[in-house]
């Protein structure tokens, strides 16, 4: 029986489509930036954020679970999210 983990998951998803570095943007700001970025890459893709943040820990998990993306990769400050399939 194979054990998956997080990094043989990540080894099977394609390379990121794109990245944006977000530097310290609070949660408005990058909510909005997030929600544009997102929409340009491929059903299913997967899309890199760099946020400084201090609040970004918390708020990534919280911002995939309500838009359905799922966040693939959370080691602060770089986020990997795979964009929904709908």
């Amino acid at each position: 029986m194979e054990i998956v983990t997080e990094r043989k998951i990540e080894r099977d998803l394609p390379p990121p489509e794109e990245t944006w570095d977000a530097g310290e943007l609070g949660c408005g700001e990058l909510v909005l930036g997030l929600f544009l970025r997102i929409k340009t890459i491929s059903r299913g893709g997967v899309f890199r954020v760099i946020i400084r943040d201090p609040a970004a820990p918390e708020d990534m998990p919280a911002w995939c679970r309500m838009t359905g993306h799922k966040l693939i990769r959370a080691a602060h400050p770089e986020y990997l999210i795979q964009r929904k399939e709908n």
